[in-house]
């Protein structure tokens, strides 16, 4: 079967189809801040896009009234995020966050998602998170129509928790990631080592 996107696909559809055959996708749970209030948002339209420079990528919607979410007006506003990593033990509090607040309340706050200042300037992380980026505004990117806005963030720094840290000399990381598959979430579970090439 076929789909033609340029035909009379609903922007539902389109969004089912790419959800569950782009899989599994990394939850980016971006955090911004105005005014003092903490914004916690997940995204699981989330990529790396290059390692030099490091830079990844979010694409962030509207709220149903058509205004940019929270996270895109902070980050038009302060020009910075930090991109925290979500684990397994934090799953229920993730989505919890996506719960749609208003401007002026915190989802730090609404659902006891504990976070700490780590680096002056930007916002803050969260305390469980086993890896956190802090990024600065790059630029957004016109697709040409839609309310879709995908974001470039250069990042300036990464904060990885000593625990996680397997092998400090070979740099080896290992934690337990959520992931998205369609509307429902993921563990990653086993790892498989790749096949030796002659």
């Amino acid at each position: 079967m076929q789909f033609d996107l340029t035909q009379h696909n609903t922007l539902n559809e389109t969004y089912k189809l790419m959800a569950q055959t782009i899989i599994p996708r990394p939850i980016a749970w971006v955090v911004t801040e105005d005014e003092g209030v903490v914004n916690v948002a997940p995204f699981s339209y989330f990529i790396g896009l290059s390692s030099d420079p490091a830079s990844v990528l979010i694409s962030v919607g509207h709220k149903p009234d058509g205004t940019p979410k929270d996270t895109l007006l902070n980050l038009r506003k302060h020009k910075r995020c930090t991109i925290c990593m979500v684990e397994e033990s934090d799953l229920e509090k993730m989505h919890l966050s996506s719960k749609g607040l208003p401007h002026s309340e915190s989802e730090a706050e609404a659902f006891k998602i504990e976070t700490v200042v780590m680096k002056q300037g930007f916002p803050p992380v969260i305390a469980s998170a086993p890896v956190a980026y802090f990024c600065e505004l790059n630029q957004e990117i016109d697709l040409g129509g839609g309310k879709t806005v995908p974001v470039v963030l250069n990042v300036q720094e990464i904060f990885v928790k000593d625990e996680v840290i397997t092998d400090k000399e070979r740099l080896t990381i290992q934690f337990d990631p959520v992931a998205r598959i369609g509307k429902s979430y993921a563990f990653l579970g086993e790892e498989i080592d790749p096949p030796v090439i002659p």
